[in-house]
């Protein structure tokens, strides 16, 4: 699979008007000599996140190909990929079957049936979960979807960049949290494109772009992290190690300590209530071995989910 700049601009042209365009902040006023900081909230996109722009983006690609079959779209995900993939598949009017372990919270449950979406409790585990929806799909003929290993994905998260470049053109860096690297793949690659430096943020043990960079290929990672519920994934995707390679990319890592700091820390200062997954971007940023930027440096910080309990916040 690959991912071009040609992709992300057709994505671009397919989603447009279909989600939220994202807003951008400036995150303080500083002399000429400090870094220009700004924020990016893409947690204020439909479903709270950044997902909705990739799963709008396969819907309507497999839409225009002929290929979105009657019985509609499946995916294994309780958590924000799950939801953005009900979310459109409503709005294109297309059945969505979610598979979740039936550990999964109530509230996943609950506000994936208010899109709509035929849920399905499977299993302890999420590759019960996983293994079920693969087998829906090949006996249904229902689209198979996924969280982010996926071109059309990719390619929809990646026009957020394109967005914030509109907005920003003078931009030199953008910082983006990495789970399992869909977001990363289409940031890195418009990245590319525009002559922007990336910098991809990961918790200390959820380090799979930074393991795969070290080893030269995808490999299995430990998840242990509070950020683990969204970048939690064991192993990066070769679109975002590809992208990696073909851009200006660096990779920051930082504590758990860090990242509950800075979400913290957003709320006190900014009031900006998000998961602990977006914090980890701006962590990059401010916590003890990050990516310090040069005097003048134009910085953008994703912030890029909402689905979470702000009631932890201020204690």
């Amino acid at each position: 699979m690959e991912l071009s700049y040609a992709d992300i601009k057709a994505a671009a042209e397919r989603i447009a008007g279909r989600v939220r365009p994202v807003t951008i902040a400036p995150a303080d006023h500083p002399d000429d000599e400090s870094p220009q900081l700004w924020l990016a909230l893409e947690f204020l996109q439909h479903t709270g996140s950044f997902k909705a722009r990739g799963a709008q983006n396969f819907l309507q690609a497999h839409r225009e190909a002929g290929s979105l079959p009657e019985r509609g779209v499946t995916i294994a995900s309780g958590g924000n990929a799950g939801m953005a993939c009900a979310w459109a598949a409503r709005s294109q009017q297309v059945p969505a079957t979610v598979f979740l372990p039936a550990t999964a919270p109530p509230v996943k449950i609950d506000k994936l049936r208010g899109y709509g979406a035929d849920v399905r409790l499977v299993g302890e585990q999420y590759a019960d979960a996983l293994a079920a929806c693969h087998a829906f799909a090949e006996s249904s003929g229902a689209l198979l979807s996924h969280a982010y290993d996926n071109p059309l994905i990719a390619a929809g998260a990646g026009t957020l960049l394109t967005e914030i470049h509109r907005q920003l053109p003078r931009l030199d860096t953008i910082v983006v949290a990495v789970g399992g690297g869909g977001l990363f793949a289409g940031i890195a690659t418009a990245a590319a494109h525009y002559g922007v430096r990336v910098v991809a943020a990961e918790p200390r043990e959820c380090r799979a772009l930074h393991a795969a960079l070290a080893a030269g290929a995808p490999v299995d990672v430990a998840v242990d992290s509070v950020a683990a519920d969204a970048l939690g994934a064991r192993r990066v995707t070769e679109l975002a190690l590809g992208a990696a390679r073909a851009s200006d990319s660096v990779s920051v890592l930082v504590s758990d300590e860090e990242i509950v700091a800075t979400r913290r820390a957003l709320w006190a200062e900014h009031r900006l209530a998000v998961e602990h997954a977006a914090a980890t971007a701006m962590a990059a940023l401010t916590g003890g071995g990050g990516y310090r930027p040069a005097p003048g440096e134009r910085v953008c910080v994703v912030l890029c989910g909402a689905n979470t309990d702000p009631g932890d916040l201020t204690r």
